[in-house]
């Protein structure tokens, strides 16, 4: 049984066949959170897919914002993309070093900024090398390009999309991809200065549950809508993703575009914002969805 919406995954082996491929621009999109201390950079430089680019999230983004890697506004993406050599012709496959999980971020990103044809692979750089497949070390560069940007703002959630939703949340469910312990407010947030809990009404659904725990892949359709509705979420409904701050919510609005829902939009603040005002509401208890 395949995916309704497909053409947002690449496999391994539909990707050794682009390679050499001048319309196909390759991304490595790896971001690691904190604490963890690896440099997503230097794993670039010492491995990655034959013709790959480093997609920076955190630089790619509105730094001044004073919050973790926010959507840039578009002309800045538009300067920043275009000189990777990426423009609106190309194809986009972007990657990872966990598999499924930051290159979600870079695909829902594009999203954003109207482009169609963008894919993630599928176990991405782990399951790559598992098989045996060819990598290169060093810096990939590519001639300037055009890229011009077409805001998509019904994907993009901000604070006061939330507060709305608070008093009219029957129309939209909100999914929260943190851990459960984090959540519930149980664990400490890894990012200082941020309340435990969660924003009200929201329903857990942890981004790691909709991947396969050994190849490092999405689930297959049948297990993603079992998650999902195990965890009291219609795979269908308008939805919008949060978690720590805006990366593994894009994992769950891949989840759900896969299962053929285009109504998902991700609140880019998420809990680095929520958590860090006094002023918004929250829950420390698991929200029991009917």
């Amino acid at each position: 049984m395949t995916y309704p919406q497909p053409d947002a995954l690449i496999e391994t082996q539909a990707l050794s066949g682009l390679l050499n491929d001048p319309t196909v621009r390759i991304l490595d999109a790896t971001y690691y959170v904190p604490p963890d201390p690896r440099n997503p950079r230097e794993d670039y430089l010492n491995a990655h897919i034959p013709g790959a680019l480093f997609f920076d999230i955190d630089a790619i983004a509105d730094i001044a914002s004073g919050l973790p890697h926010m959507l840039p506004k578009p002309g800045q993406f538009e300067e920043q993309v275009g000189a990777l050599g990426i423009g609106n012709q190309h194809r986009l496959v972007i990657y990872d070093n966990h598999g499924v999980m930051s290159a979600a971020r870079a695909w829902w990103m594009f999203r954003v900024f109207g482009h169609q044809e963008v894919s993630v692979l599928n176990g991405g750089l782990p399951k790559w090398r598992a098989e045996g497949r060819p990598v290169e070390a060093g810096e990939q560069t590519y001639p300037q390009a055009q890229y011009n940007a077409s805001y998509q703002p019904r994907l993009v959630w901000e604070k006061n999309d939330v507060l709305a939703w608070l008093q009219t949340s029957q129309d939209r469910q909100l999914t929260d991809a943190r851990s459960p312990g984090r959540f519930s407010g149980r664990d400490a947030e890894p990012r200082p200065g941020l309340r435990q809990g969660h924003i009200p009404g929201s329903v857990n659904l942890p981004w790691n549950g909709l991947i396969d725990p050994v190849q490092k892949t999405m689930l297959p359709q049948e297990q993603l809508v079992n998650v999902l509705t195990e965890a009291g979420i219609d795979p269908l409904k308008p939805t919008a993703t949060s978690c720590g701050s805006g990366v593994t919510a894009c994992v769950n609005a891949l989840a759900l575009y896969l299962l053929g829902n285009a109504n998902v939009a991700v609140y880019d603040g998420s809990w680095a914002e929520w958590g860090a005002d006094p002023q918004l509401p929250i829950s420390s208890s698991i929200h029991a969805s009917a």
